[in-house]
Parts: C-alpha cells; sequence; structure tokens
C-alpha cells in the first residue's frame, strides 16, 4: 500500500507539474504561431498594427521617426535592411542599435531585407538563399531577441518570372535558419511583388508551413493594385484564416502605380478578421510614389492624408492597435 500510495502520489505531482509547466514553455520561445495565430512568449494573441521604415536609405532619420511612429499609436514597425546586395550593407552593430531602439520605443520589430524585392525580373535583386547569408552574419544581433523582433527573409522575393519555385526556395531558406538556431518567427512574403496574383503562396503556403520544424512561420501578402475592392481583399484573407493557416497583410497603401487598391477594405477585413497590417510607408518614398508617405520629409506634424487615413481613420492605428504584452500592454490568454 505505501508503495502505491508513493506512485500515486508521484502521478499526481508529475500531472501538476506538466498542468504548470506547459506555460513557461511559451516563455523559452518567444513570439510564436499556436493555431494560425501570432503569439507572444506569454501566451496572448499578438495582432500587428504598424507601418514601415525604410531604415536602409535613411538612418539618421530612424531614432525619431521610431519615437514619432509609436507616439501615433502603432504597437509594431517594419524596419528596412540591405543584405548590402544593393544597397549598403547594415551590419550586426547597426541592427542591434535599430533593435534596442525598437524596444526603447515599446515597438514589435519585424527586419526585413530589400534586395530580394522582384527576385527573377529586376536584374539587381538578390535570391532568398542570399538573404539567408546575411541573416547568418548579423545572427549576433538577433539571439536572444525572440520576444521582440520577427525575421522577415526576404522582401517580395520574387517579381512576375519564375516565381513557380517560390515554396521550394521559401522552405530551403527557413531550413537553413532552423538548422542555424534561429528560433525566432520567420515571415515570409509572397512571389509575384508580393500580391501573389498568381496563387502561388496561396497554393503552397500548406506545404511551406509544414517545412518548418518549428511551425513558426508566419506569410506576409502586400496589398496594391491587385487588391482593389473588398471581395479580392476578403477572399484572399479568408482563404489563409479557414486553412488555418498565419497571415497578414506587411504592406499596402491608398493608391499605387498598378492600380488603386482599397484600404477601406483591408483595413475593415484584417480589423474584422483579428490580423495584422503594416502600411508602406513612413516616408521617403520616391520614383514617383512619394504619395505613399505617411508624413512629409520625416515630419511628424506634417501627416499627409494617407497619413491621416491610417492613423486617424476607421479601423486604423489609434482606433485597434493594443501595445504588446511584454511592453505592458495586452493581456494573457
Amino acid at each position: 500500500m505505501r508503495r502505491r500510495l508513493v506512485s500515486l502520489g508521484t502521478a499526481v505531482c508529475a500531472l501538476l507539474l506538466a498542468l504548470f509547466v506547459v506555460p513557461t514553455a511559451h516563455a523559452e520561445t518567444g513570439f510564436h504561431i499556436e493555431n494560425g495565430r501570432l503569439h507572444e512568449s506569454n501566451g496572448s494573441e499578438f495582432v500587428m498594427r504598424g507601418v514601415n521604415h525604410p531604415h536602409s536609405w535613411f538612418t539618421n532619420e530612424t531614432p525619431q521617426s521610431l519615437a514619432d511612429i509609436k507616439s501615433l499609436g502603432a504597437n509594431t514597425v517594419r524596419v528596412v535592411l540591405s543584405s548590402g546586395d544593393q544597397w549598403t550593407e547594415n551590419d550586426a552593430a547597426d541592427v542591434a542599435e535599430v533593435i534596442g531602439q525598437c524596444k526603447a520605443n515599446r515597438l514589435i520589430c519585424v527586419l526585413e531585407v530589400h534586395d530580394t524585392t522582384g527576385y527573377g525580373e529586376q536584374p539587381t535583386a538578390v535570391s532568398l538563399d542570399r538573404a539567408v547569408d546575411y541573416w547568418l552574419r548579423i545572427q549576433s544581433a538577433l539571439v536572444g531577441q525572440e520576444d521582440y523582433v520577427l525575421v522577415n527573409i526576404g522582401n517580395e522575393p520574387f517579381g512576375n518570372n519564375n516565381y513557380t519555385g517560390w515554396g521550394a526556395d521559401t522552405s530551403a531558406a527557413i531550413g537553413r535558419l532552423r538548422a542555424a538556431g534561429f528560433d525566432h518567427t520567420l515571415v515570409v512574403d509572397a512571389p509575384n511583388w508580393g500580391q501573389d496574383w498568381s496563387g502561388t503562396m496561396r497554393s503552397q503556403a500548406a506545404g511551406v508551413f509544414a517545412s518548418d520544424p518549428d511551425a513558426n512561420t508566419l506569410f506576409s501578402i502586400h496589398m496594391y493594385g491587385v487588391y482593389d475592392n473588398a471581395t479580392a481583399v476578403s477572399d484572399y484573407l479568408e482563404y489563409f484564416v479557414d486553412q488555418g493557416l498565419p497571415i497578414m497583410v506587411g504592406e499596402f497603401g491608398h493608391d499605387h502605380s498598378d492600380g488603386n487598391p482599397d484600404e477601406d477594405a483591408i483595413l475593415a477585413t484584417t480589423e474584422s478578421l483579428g490580423l495584422g497590417y503594416l502600411g508602406w510607408s513612413w516616408s521617403g518614398n520616391s520614383g514617383g510614389v512619394d504619395y505613399l508617405d505617411m508624413v512629409e520629409n520625416f515630419d511628424l506634424n506634417s501627416l499627409t492624408s494617407w497619413g491621416e487615413r491610417i492613423f486617424h481613420g476607421e479601423n486604423g492605428i489609434a482606433e485597434t492597435a493594443e501595445e504588446a504584452a511584454v511592453f505592458g500592454g495586452g493581456a494573457a490568454d
């Protein structure tokens, strides 16, 4: 009887330990995907509400820009980096500084390599494999930042040519990063300049997600002219939600040279589905798309009509953003 009681007591202790240990396991993983949704280390769901900032081209503007973006209510910023293939490389020291500034402003940081933009169509663009080489070079700046940083492997990694290999190349990039010890949530952009008009990411996403040994990959669609009506917006996003696959809108605007995106539908649909969005972009646009600046000349006091819409309009950032729990906001599940 004594031995049996000891065994029973041991079993009860083991059960209680299991019940109380499971939540603390989240604390070791940082951001992670659960049931098709992005969660923080404490288990609370996190919905991104923020903007893109062109750090690589305007490094001197970054400290003030991050403070200004936060002051308007954002909880996340997507930061442009360069691997050195098209623009000056942002080295580990620079990236560590950016992460520190994001944390100081209580902003979750999505870091992306921009040199992959339009690969296969844009002659100077580089492959996802080259982007992974860069992430490995700056890994020291990212270790231990899993609670604060998501790694967006490569911006718009295929243009409109030879994009059918998106799934295989994306899975290979994920595999290399995981093998090297990256435990972060990995964000992967769609092909077709991010807009996936071909449905390639849509059809290959389940296989890509299954290829991640950590099951911690978040898909990102960029919504410009292809998404010029509410049906196009909802059909794409609802497919991922229905399939239990994590999705966010990593870029979008109120206008574009390839058509007029329905920004009202993007904002309303992401809010109704509980999905994240990051508008393009804070300031510094050129090449005929300067209308996508949210403020003029990085001046907080010079909001453009696009800036007013995304920050202060219906379903906008000020109305819907909740600060990350790691900074004291939100609530644990």
